[in-house]
């Protein structure tokens, strides 16, 4: 069970946890008495007997604020596609609990200490999974215009705030790239996990009216500037949605597929009207 660092000052629940699994990958937490844990809905795998559930108002971080306070808090997440709830895990027994939360489709589990960051880490906006109870989670609002208008998936970006440890899902291969002060790199938009709170980050045009209509690669991508690290996911699940799709069959029928003539069998076998 990997272990936190002892920071005595924390306000967020201080968990442990091991990730399983290579291409599949799980989170086991393991919550001491009275520790708990949130997540969102659907990313709850298994738990010991013991652990409580129960679903809140917005992300339980609000302290304080009153009925208005939280209700808003809540609000944002509309924006980002979530749920106005999430699901708190409880451990309320003497001992040690487990509680595990799975990958939603192929990829890698990342743990985010946010005290190491600053307190804030802002990242796609469907890549949260969970995190410590205590740890805020936002909205990263954009002040570009460009970004605005034309950042596409990396428009809405999710921001966690806190003290304690978070966990994103990223699709297939993940990279990490330390930018230094005015370094920049340029991504597609669907690759971007997330980044440290140091990374300036704005949309660009391709440019070139060829790469424009025929590169196949979108007309827009992600700068990204230094100082700090850029979190990079190989396969967004926006690809391999769009893989998937494209593959279906219109009519859902495929009597020429993995044949040496392939869609033209279908043609020959007369499935295909004009």
């Amino acid at each position: 069970m990997e272990k936190l660092p002892d920071y005595s000052d924390r306000n967020a629940h201080e968990i442990d946890y091991r990730i399983y699994g290579e291409e599949m990958q799980y989170v086991e937490i393991e919550l001491d008495p009275q520790e708990a844990v949130i997540a969102e809905s659907g990313s709850f795998m298994m738990m010991d007997d013991g652990i409580k559930m129960d679903t809140i108002f917005g992300d339980g971080s609000q302290k304080d604020t009153g009925i208005l306070g939280k209700i808003l808090g809540a609000g944002k997440r509309i924006l980002t596609g979530e749920s106005l709830f999430m699901t708190a895990f409880y451990n309320d027994l003497t001992g040690k609990r487990n509680v595990s939360f799975a990958s939603p489709y192929p990829g890698k589990i990342i743990p985010i200490d946010l005290l190491e960051f600053g307190g804030k880490f802002i990242c796609q906006k469907d890549a949260f999974l969970c995190a410590a109870k205590g740890v805020s989670i936002g909205i990263e609002f954009s002040k570009k215009l460009g970004r605005g208008l034309f950042g596409g998936e990396g428009f809405i970006m999710q921001k966690l705030e806190g003290d304690g440890m978070a966990f994103v899902h990223a699709g297939g291969t993940t990279a990490v790239k330390t930018l230094a002060a005015g370094e920049t790199l340029r991504v597609d938009t669907g690759c971007i996990i997330g980044f440290t709170q140091g990374i300036d980050y704005d949309i660009e045009f391709v440019g070139g009216i060829k790469n424009s209509i025929f590169g196949g690669e979108g007309l827009f991508f992600a700068k990204l500037q230094g100082p700090g690290k850029v979190y990079i996911q190989s396969l967004p699940f926006s690809r391999l949605a769009g893989r998937v799709l494209a593959s279906v069959p219109r009519g859902g029928k495929s009597k020429g597929e993995g044949s040496i003539l392939g869609g033209l069998g279908d043609l020959l076998d007369g499935d295909n009207r004009f």
